[in-house]
Formats: C-alpha cells, sequence, structure tokens
C-alpha cells in the first residue's frame, strides 16, 4: 500500500446532508407491540401522549412510512457540523495487527460532542413549533443533557435537566457545559419531585438511575399544568429515526471508500446511536440483499439485551410513563456505578429488542476494564480520546479485528464513535490507577426479574 496516497478521511459536502429520515418500521418484519397506558393499562391514546409531547413526535412515533422529510430549519442547523467524517483507522488497524479494514464515523465532531444533538434539534424544533417555552429531561452521562441544553438555546427555550447522581457526581464538567447553554441541572434523585424524595427517603444515599431520572423529568413535566414538555435522549421510536442521519451518510462515505462493511458496531444503552448507523444497513439487508452483521455493545454490568427479559416494563421506576415491550432487568434495577454513564438503562429501544429478538441483529456485553483498554489503545493510536460508552463500540470492534487476524480475513468493520471523552478524564485516571472494578449482572437477578414487571393484559 502506498501510505503518501492513502486516503484517511471520506468526506461529504453540505449538499449530502440527508434530507429525510429513514424509518424502519417501513421495512421491519417485527410487527410492534402495543404500548400500554399505566393509567388505564389499555393502549395508550394520542391525548396521553399529548402531555409528554408535541403532535409531531408523535406521529413519527407510530409512522410506517419509509421516510419522513426533515424540516428546513433543523437541517440548516445541522450544517454546523454535519455531514460527520468516515475516518480508516489506519493505524489503529496497524497496532492490532489485523488485515481487517476499520472505518468509524465520528459523531464526537458535533457542538455538543456527541450523536445526541442529531435528535435534540428536531425534539426542540417540534416543541417550539406546538407553543412549548420549556422542556424537561434527564441524563446519564451528560451527553444528551448538553445536547438538548444547546439545541433549547437554538430555539428560545427553557430547559431543565435531572442528572443522575453518580455522573454528577463524576461528571462536573458536562454539568458546567449544560449551564453554559443556559440550562438548569439537578442532580436525580432530587427533593424538587414526588418520586425524588421518595427515593431519598428509601435511601438517602442513591446513587441514582436513568429510569429515576426519568421519572423526576416525567413528573416535572406532567405536574407543569402544560407549561413543559419532555425530551427523551433515547429509547422511543422517534428518537432513533433521528438519528438515521448517522447511517445515511455512512453508506454514502462507503461508496467513497470503494468498500461495503461486513460488520456494523455500535454501543448500547437506551440504542439511540446504534439504530443512527445500523437501521440504514439493515434496510439494504432487508431491501437489497446485503449481508452485514449489526452488533451492539452494552456493559456487563447493565446487559438488558443479552440477559435481561423480554417483556412489558416501564421506561422509568417510578411507573410513571407508558409501558412497553422491550429487553428490561427491571424497572426498579439501580445500576452498579461504571463510568459510560449513557449506557446504565435497566431496558432497551423497544424498535431494536424487537429486531434482536427476531435474530436480525447481534449483540455481545463487555467489562469496563477491557472496555477503557480499548479506549486508550485508540486514543493512542488515532488521537481520538472517546467517551466510554463508544469505547464499547472500540472493544467491539477490537474483537471482530482480531477474530479477522485469527483467520486471516479482510474483514471490513465500521462502528460509530458516538462521542469524544474530554469530561471523562476522571474515568481514564481511574483506570490508569487500577481503581476501575468490573461489575457483572448477577445470574440470580435473572430468575426474579418478571417479579418487578408490571402485569400487562393485551387487547384481543
Amino acid at each position: 500500500m502506498n501510505h503518501n496516497n492513502r486516503q484517511n478521511r471520506f468526506m461529504l459536502s453540505e449538499n449530502d446532508i440527508p434530507k429525510q429520515w429513514y424509518n424502519i418500521n417501513a421495512d421491519s418484519p417485527v410487527t410492534p407491540a402495543p404500548v400500554i397506558s399505566p393509567q388505564s393499562g389499555a393502549p395508550v391514546t394520542p391525548d396521553e401522549l399529548g402531555v409528554l409531547f408535541p403532535m409531531d413526535l408523535i406521529l413519527q412515533e407510530i409512522s410506517t412510512e419509509r421516510y419522513i422529510d426533515i424540516p428546513e430549519p433543523v437541517r440548516e442547523l445541522y450544517k454546523l457540523w454535519r455531514p460527520t467524517p468516515l475516518i480508516r483507522a489506519y493505524r489503529f488497524e496497524k497496532a492490532l495487527g489485523t488485515p481487517a479494514h476499520i472505518y468509524f464515523k465520528y459523531e464526537g465532531d458535533s457542538p455538543s460532542g456527541s450523536h445526541k444533538f442529531n435528535t435534540a434539534l428536531p425534539q426542540a424544533f417540534y416543541n417550539k413549533q406546538a407553543g412549548s417555552k420549556a422542556m424537561t429531561t434527564e441524563t446519564g452521562a451528560g451527553q444528551w443533557g448538553s445536547a438538548l441544553s444547546m439545541a433549547c438555546q437554538f430555539f428560545d427555550m427553557d430547559l431543565e435537566v435531572y442528572m443522575v447522581r453518580a455522573s454528577y457526581d463524576q461528571k462536573p464538567y458536562r454539568r458546567f457545559l449544560m449551564e453554559t447553554y443556559g440550562a438548569h441541572c439537578f442532580a436525580s434523585p432530587s427533593d424538587r419531585t414526588a418520586s425524588g424524595r421518595a427515593i431519598l427517603a428509601a435511601d438517602p444515599d442513591s446513587s441514582g438511575s436513568l429510569g429515576i431520572a426519568i421519572s423526576e423529568a416525567v413528573e416535572a413535566a406532567v405536574t407543569s399544568n402544560g407549561t413543559k414538555k419532555y425530551g427523551l435522549g433515547s429509547v422511543l421510536h422517534h428518537v432513533l429515526l433521528h438519528q438515521s442521519v448517522i447511517g445515511e451518510e455512512a453508506l454514502k462515505q462507503m461508496d467513497l471508500a470503494g468498500e461495503y462493511p461486513d460488520v456494523v458496531i455500535g454501543c448500547v444503552g437506551g440504542g439511540s446511536n446504534f439504530a443512527g448507523i445500523a437501521f440504514p444497513f439493515l434496510r439494504e439487508n432487508l431491501r437489497n440483499g446485503q449481508r452485514t452483521r449489526l452488533l451492539a455493545v452494552e456493559p456487563t454490568a447493565t446487559p438488558s439485551l443479552t440477559r435481561g427479559l423480554y417483556d412489558f416494563d416501564y421506561g422509568d421506576t417510578s411507573g410513571m410513563t407508558p409501558i412497553v415491550k422491550m429487553h428490561t432487568l427491571g424497572h426498579d434495577f439501580v445500576p452498579a456505578p461504571i463510568h459510560a454513564g449513557g449506557l446504565r438503562y435497566h431496558g432497551m429501544a423497544p424498535t431494536l429488542c424487537g429486531l434482536y429478538d427476531a435474530g436480525l441483529i447481534e449483540a455481545i456485553a463487555i467489562p469496563q476494564v477491557e472496555v477503557f483498554e480499548a479506549g486508550v489503545l485508540f486514543a493512542r493510536s488515532e488521537g481520538i480520546l472517546p467517551a466510554p460508552e463508544s469505547s464499547h463500540a472500540i472493544r467491539g470492534a477490537v474483537i471482530e479485528a482480531l477474530d479477522a487476524k485469527q483467520k486471516g480475513e479482510e474483514r471490513v468493520i465500521v462502528f460509530n464513535l458516538s462521542g469524544h471523552g474530554h469530561f471523562d478524564l476522571s474515568a481514564y485516571n481511574a483506570y490508569f490507577n487500577n481503581q476501575l472494578e468490573d461489575y457483572a449482572y448477577p445470574e440470580a437477578n435473572v430468575a426474579t426479574i418478571k417479579d418487578h414487571l408490571p402485569r400487562v393484559t393485551l387487547p384481543v
């Protein structure tokens, strides 16, 4: 190979920013399960969802149209950083000694530092268009909170963020960034909501969870007399839909590279960045005969896909959200305080779960020390410090690359580097000082998940 002529970065122009989001529900062979109201036990109505979301997002949630137009004001703001680069990781390949070709889609190029901005902007836009003046949300590691903070600032709305206590303490700079963008950030569980106060009464030292933070943010919206709406950074279908710009761009960039992926990899906590890169490639599998493997990588501490029960559960801890069918560890699950705060969710996106259950995607779980080892090797090879969440995808790529090496295969690997790790240096410091622990979800807990789930009677 002539290293002087090789191409590292595959770039598109602003004209190549997708004009439409891709909706996997148009092509999926999986029939979506009903969404159940926690109040009535019947399928949730648009009016019930309207307490939380504007109608445009509700319609996107249930749509089966293959493509949905991106509003021009949103697409114009996408130009701040999109299209993001697809980069061939030559130095990483060399460090691994693999014949595999490794590419990564770098979503850390966004102003807020992660893929979350792809859905934060349309959510803020649709809420503003519907007359909202303020929003509430939760955040784990702080990437979603940062993204929605900036989006609300762009559309002149206030934002209230409930940040998981473990991350609030571990990652104060994310909080400072949210406040810089104009948001109000509170450690969750907090004393601002009834659900937060109940958790603190039971456990004053609670490290929190995404489920708890969701309860607080939903409660803050529901009890606001219509003055606030709720925004969610993952899990729901409209969020996955907005992230499809990642995969649509990656398809064009692989054409520029003259290759096509054998495997596409993303980390999963709620499922949005994995779906964003994987679903357009899944469309090509379903409609055009491609055979790309789609690999989701999650933490062993929160292995909802690989070890959770596929059943109906609340999306939050207090049972305020609609009940959805997903792989779950139980809505009262409290995760170990691993540093990949964005992956500490008890459940997973229902759309993604249905596809996993049907065998259309694969999933593995990785302990956090291996994850940081892969992240450090990548940083030292490519010069980009990855977020701990993204390092799960990197570790997945390492596993694939070493397997290709062992088998002597020229495998093409693409992974989504969904965010940078500039605010995660305390986690890297803990790794370098041998202070990180590996956590595995106890086997005994798997058998009891069913006991923690709501009883759902489906309509005939």
